[in-house]
């Protein structure tokens, strides 16, 4: 059977794509197992869908790992999550080196058991010489947690005097954000037939094209990535401008702030 991939405009790729992994628990409960047994699995999709997004040469992945919300889940189930967290970290990182993909997380990592937090930054060192792409991890992570944090330090700067109110633009809240260094996403993928964003760069998604799935994410594999990529090319991209505007002049991608 012909492959997607070959459908594929490789000229129009988005520059950056952000997934919210869902369903991992539904999907273990639906084969009679522990959420654990999902959580588990989902591992061998995001090994899946970070190897198709490279060979296509997506610039910027972000995944959806972990939210501040769900601290507040059974505690064998973070438990669990951060010890599978480590592990796969451990076991992925000279993949990603021998890839050339670097890891980045945003999120607050001070939340993060000690372990963990060693394990992620000693990850962080090992691939931050790399050029490939560039693999996002959202853990721990909130757009409203962000979002305040990014406005307590805005308040800082005009309490000391850095920085002016009257000159602060969208530009200015885009540099107190975790995702600063980074282009925004433009296209977002959520698996497991929700229809939400859940807090997820609510500023970020602003011009993102959404696309939703049914598939849980254990089932999502390379060819789902590819319709969902298709499915973005056939859209039209006008940032708030008419269509006769656009095709006077197409922009290649939404302009990063």
């Amino acid at each position: 059977m012909d492959s997607l991939k070959e459908k594929i405009d490789l000229n129009r790729l988005p520059r950056h794509i952000a997934i919210i992994m869902d369903g991992n628990g539904r999907w273990a409960q639906e084969q009679g197992q522990d959420r654990l047994y999902g959580h588990y699995h989902g591992v061998d999709s995001v090994r899946n869908i970070v190897e198709g997004c490279a060979e296509l040469g997506i610039g910027y992945l972000t995944l959806y790992a972990f939210s501040t919300e769900n601290w507040d889940r059974p505690e064998y189930e973070v438990t669990g999550l951060m010890e599978l967290l480590v592990d796969t970290i451990r076991k992925e990182v000279e993949t990603l080196n021998k890839n050339d993909i670097r890891l980045h997380v945003i999120g607050d990592m001070n939340m993060l058991p000690d372990y963990a937090r060693t394990e992620l930054n000693e990850a962080l060192e090992i691939t931050a010489g790399n050029r490939g792409m560039n693999l996002i991890m959202a853990l721990s992570y909130s757009s409203r947690w962000e979002l305040a944090e990014a406005a307590k330090q805005i308040a800082r700067d005009v309490r000391d005097g850095r920085l002016d109110p009257e000159a602060i633009t969208q530009d200015t809240l885009q540099q107190y954000l975790c995702t600063r260094p980074f282009p925004d996403p433009e296209l977002m993928i959520r698996t497991s037939g929700e229809h939400r964003i859940s807090n997820f760069l609510l500023y970020q998604l602003a011009y993102a094209e959404l696309y939703f799935t049914n598939t849980r994410w254990p089932d999502f594999r390379k060819e789902n990535l590819y319709e969902a990529i298709l499915d973005y090319q056939s859209r039209e991209r006008r940032f708030g401008k008419t269509s006769a505007q656009i095709q006077q002049d197409t922009p290649s991608h939404h302009p990063t702030f």
